[in-house]
């Protein structure tokens, strides 16, 4: 299952405008390109994203939606429709052997920006899901430091300053899974595509770590994950808080400079 490596980044010839004058350089910039998901044959979403770790992404947002039904995957593959060289290894398909739900395709492209947004109630989603498992909390003080342990791994970030990342880690702190996209669904997709085609779900007694806000969206992929924390850089939604509760998982936000809010369980 062995995605084809593609370029992440292009150089541009840009200005740069400061107190120092105007002058032009070369500058690195992240590539965004479509990538259509196909589930036995059906088209089931299009979403914007970075090339690289593309079955990952497919595969993990057809378990963050529920679309796989619990059925496993059989293949990732590119453009089993024709040829990948075509198509510009913008198209991937997964195939369960039939054993998926018959899936309902989205009725527009998702951007870089939202993946699912508005789309899955939280009514709908606790039907779907179950109160994750009573397991022993990550320690506050190893949540408040895994931005800085995520720091180094964050190689795109470092080089164009626009994408996200998102990463798996241990009761210690220590990263298993970083990925990075520019969109923020994308990059939590990844992980949780990586450790599914690895049968490393659930995450049970795994944290989710996120370099934006915690959005509805990231807690539920987290919730149907198994994690059982989220640790975000930025802060969550009210909606996001509801979800973490209902869920029984751990949500921090605001986790900078060592300290962090923690806005879910709701009493200590």
């Amino acid at each position: 299952m062995a995605g084809v490596v593609r370029a992440r980044t292009v150089t541009v010839l840009r200005r740069r405008v400061d107190a120092a004058g105007d002058r032009r350089a070369p500058d690195d910039v992240i590539v965004e390109e479509p990538l259509a998901i196909h589930l036995d044959g059906a088209l089931v979403a299009t979403t914007m994203r970075t090339p690289g770790h593309d079955f990952e992404l497919a595969a993990g947002f057809l378990h963050g939606d529920g679309l796989l039904g619990g059925a496993p995957v059989t293949t990732c593959r590119y453009c089993a429709i024709g040829s990948a060289v075509d198509t510009d290894f913008n198209v991937v398909s997964v195939d369960t052997g039939g054993r998926a739900p018959t899936p309902t395709p989205r009725l527009q492209t998702a951007t870089a920006a939202c993946g699912l947004c508005g789309s899955t109630s939280l009514d709908e989603l606790c039907a779907r899901l179950v109160p994750l498992p009573p397991t022993e909390p990550i320690p506050l003080g190893i949540l408040a430091g895994v931005p800085d342990r995520m720091a180094p791994e964050q190689a795109l970030f470092e080089s164009t300053g626009a994408v996200h990342a998102a990463a798996a880690f241990d009761r210690e702190g220590q990263p298993l899974v970083v990925r990075e996209d520019i969109g923020r669904h994308n990059a939590v997709d990844k992980v949780v595509g990586r450790l599914l085609l690895d049968g490393r779900l659930p995450a049970i007694g795994l944290g989710l770590f996120v370099s934006g806000r915690a959005s509805f969206e990231m807690v539920q992929k987290a919730w149907a994950a198994g994690f059982a924390a989220v640790v975000a850089v930025s802060g969550p939604s009210s909606l996001a808080v509801d979800t973490a509760r209902a869920a029984g998982l751990t949500l921090a936000g605001f986790t900078r400079g060592g300290a962090l809010n923690l806005y879910s369980p709701d009493r200590a």
